[in-house]
């Protein structure tokens, strides 16, 4: 069974691909890691899931703010 955290990884990974469809996955991953951990080599490997689903619920939250106040 995908623990529960995962599964909100995943999901905050599937909104933020439509807010930034033109980010290559492999990237927003590694973007995630450096708003997570800062900006290092080792971000991405050191990065937690929990850490993981923060930076993605923040970057969704800017990504959303920006597109609203566009549109």
């Amino acid at each position: 069974m995908m623990p529960p955290v995962r599964q909100e990884i995943l999901h905050g990974l599937a909104d933020l691909s439509v807010y930034c469809p033109e980010v290559r996955f492999g990237q927003l991953l590694e973007n995630l890691s450096y708003l997570a951990k800062g900006p290092t080599n080792e971000a991405i490997w050191d990065m937690e899931d929990e850490e993981l689903l923060i930076a993605a619920k923040q970057h969704l939250e800017t990504l959303s703010k920006r597109h609203s106040s566009v549109t």
